[in-house]
Order: C-alpha cells, then sequence, then structure tokens
C-alpha cells in the first residue's frame, strides 16, 4: 500500500545557491537566507569545482553575527541534480557560466560578489574584506527573502 500525504502537508521549495569552489560566497549566501528565510525555503549550497573546505573566515565572520555555518561543507552541484531545485542563485561568474538546468527549476538570478578567500594582507585586513563580502551578500539576500515573503503574503490575501 502507498501512503497518501495529506494535502495540508507542503515541502518548503529548494533554493540552491552556486559558486565556483563553495567555500566562501556560497556558504556565506546559504546561512544569510537560512536566517532571513528558512520557514520558506530549503536553502543548500554547491560548487562546480569544490574547494573540498569551508573557509575559516567565513566561519569566524558568521559567528560575528550569530550564525553558525561550522557544520557546512563543500559539495558538488551534481549532488543536487536529481532533486526538485526552485530557485538557483549564482554568486561569482564561473559558476553562472557553468550552471545547468535544475529539474523544477522555476527561477534563476546571478548575484556577483568579490571572493573574499582572494584576498591578501594580514589576518585582520582579510578579516574586513570577508565581513565586506558578508555585508553586501547580507543586503543583497535580506532584500531577496523580504520580496518573496511579501509576495506570498500578496498571493494568499
Amino acid at each position: 500500500m502507498i501512503p497518501i500525504m495529506p494535502a495540508s502537508i507542503e515541502t518548503k521549495p529548494t533554493v540552491l545557491i552556486l559558486c565556483t569552489g563553495n567555500s566562501c560566497r556560497s556558504h556565506l549566501a546559504e546561512g544569510l537566507l537560512r536566517a532571513a528565510a528558512g520557514d520558506l525555503f530549503e536553502v543548500v549550497s554547491a560548487g562546480s569545482k569544490p574547494a573540498g573546505y569551508v573557509h575559516p573566515m567565513a566561519v569566524k565572520v558568521m559567528e560575528e553575527i550569530g550564525i553558525d555555518i561550522s557544520g557546512h561543507r563543500s559539495k558538488h552541484m551534481s549532488e543536487f541534480l536529481d532533486r526538485d531545485v526552485e530557485t538557483v542563485i549564482t554568486v561569482c561568474g564561473h559558476a553562472d557560466q557553468a550552471c545547468p538546468i535544475f529539474p523544477g527549476q522555476v527561477s534563476r538570478h546571478h548575484w556577483p560578489f568579490d571572493d573574499p578567500a582572494h584576498a591578501k594582507g594580514t589576518e585582520e585586513e582579510l578579516r574586513e574584506v570577508f565581513r565586506r563580502v558578508r555585508n553586501e551578500i547580507r543586503r543583497t539576500f535580506t532584500a531577496y527573502a523580504d520580496g518573496r515573503r511579501d509576495a506570498l503574503k500578496s498571493r494568499r490575501g
């Protein structure tokens, strides 16, 4: 017998954030969007050529604002090819060029940000670059979450 799920149970749409290395920008964006709209979406991130690690400075600057990404891992975008992905957001040019169409994909956005992993300088200079990029991503993804929330409210009533 096949179980029938009640119609009232809805799954959250998946938002996939892509970057080339999946070590910095995509994890910053994943953490920030999850904090802003985790009630609306399942938020995941991946890379076209994953670095295999999450940059330690990304973890540190997110801790500063109360978001823990220490449990994130670097993933290849192919892990999501068999999943319904409603929205794909690329945060670097290379990922935008390499981005396939995902099952269920309704929309795609390309919002490029500087890669803080390429910054040079002292630890404090690096931290400032990571903070700047984090704050730019935060503004963009908070506005996106607010827009999606407003659109949902207008559809409901």
